[in-house]
């Protein structure tokens, strides 16, 4: 069974920082890209930043690039999202799935989340 944990969300004042953290089990965690997602309040859950399977490779949106940096650690199972100088647009539950080649998510079944909150 496929579990997908996230954590280190939190309150942060904009332009503060935040390390997102997703350990995934139940599929072998190398052999697939994996994804960043949000959902903001009243809005649809978009793609944030994604990872090719051996890590080398990573997309972030236009609007979060240069802030946001997606990493991998295989041996851990556990994809990372380094979040800088957050802004209150950020603010959103952030979500972390394996992604089809098409950047839509694998697994039917979400983690909790992790909630983000940027003040202004």
């Amino acid at each position: 069974q496929v579990q997908l944990v996230e954590s280190g969300g939190g309150l942060v004042q904009a332009g503060g920082s935040l390390r997102l953290s997703c350990v995934a089990s139940g599929r072998t965690f190398s052999a697939y890209s994996m994804g960043w997602f949000r959902q903001a309040p009243g809005k649809e859950r978009e793609l944030v930043a994604r990872i090719n399977r051996s890590g080398d490779t990573t997309y972030t949106r236009d609007s979060v690039k240069g802030r946001f940096t997606i990493s991998k650690d295989n041996a851990m199972n556990t994809m990372y999202l380094q979040m800088n100088s957050l802004k209150p647009e950020q603010t959103a539950v952030y979500y972390c799935n394996y992604v089809s080649k098409w950047d839509t998510p694998i697994i039917a079944s979400w983690g909790q989340g992790t909630k983000v909150t940027v003040s202004s």
